[in-house]
């Protein structure tokens, strides 16, 4: 789950996580590079195997110092994706001050004394305040067994949690083109938010964005396989 000491819990890649990244990955690379020209050899020529070209370069290129490249190149490309990796995982770090949020280079920083009530919503870990307003909603990439101590590492910091969930859940109304209910520039926002889903990992950005704006106009959203549901709030 991560890590806990008396004023902080962090939730997020553990150290075993971290030495399994950042060993696993980049031992992988190097042993993917070593056995490159070999397999390049063997795939060069099979017609329904892809990158024809490369892979006929790479069983032409018979010296060792070909080996040592492909060693290099998957070694520094293991360490790479083992960047990314932990640069694309939620990491959480809870005090008896505030709650900080971090991802992808991203903080979000929600004091203690903003937040009324905790929560998750799925894979979202979810604050709001006093108003029902939320505060924060991200998606944490803990196991099923890891996520149980959530609550406990809130609760730990003297945050109030809400074990059945958001308490106006029954207030979210699905989402649908031209909501009479909603104003031109909310139901504008959400179709936007509705293309992004199309953009994948690109309109992570903008689904975030909007939110944030729709949250400016008065209402909270919330997504399921692609379908936005939203509420007013005050």
């Amino acid at each position: 789950m991560g890590s806990t000491t008396a004023d902080r819990t962090v939730i997020g890649h553990s150290a075993a996580d971290k030495t399994l990244l950042f060993g696993g990955l980049p031992l992988a690379g190097l042993v993917l590079g070593f056995f490159l020209p070999r397999i390049a050899d063997w795939a060069a020529g099979r017609q329904w195997v892809p990158f024809q070209g490369p892979l006929t370069l790479i069983a032409e290129w018979d010296s060792w110092w070909v080996v040592v490249i492909c060693v290099a190149v998957g070694l520094v490309a293991g360490v790479l994706l083992a960047g990314m990796a932990l640069d694309d995982t939620l990491k959480v770090t809870i005090t008896s001050q505030s709650v900080e949020f971090l991802k992808n280079q991203k903080t979000v920083t929600v004091p203690r004394v903003k937040v009324a009530v905790a929560f998750l919503d799925g894979k979202e870990i979810v604050l709001q305040d006093a108003a029902s307003r939320e505060l924060a909603r991200e998606k944490h990439d803990q196991l099923k067994s890891e996520a149980k101590q959530i609550p406990a590492a809130f609760r730990a910091h003297g945050y109030p949690w809400s074990d059945s969930g958001d308490p106006h859940e029954s207030e979210f109304r699905r989402w649908v083109e031209a909501d009479p209910d909603l104003s031109p520039a909310a139901n504008a926002l959400l179709r936007a938010r509705s293309k992004a889903f199309d953009q994948g990992d690109k309109g992570k950005a903008d689904l975030r964005e909007l939110r944030t704006d729709l949250a400016n106009l008065g209402y909270s959203v919330k997504d399921k396989d692609k379908k936005q549901y939203w509420r007013a709030t005050p």
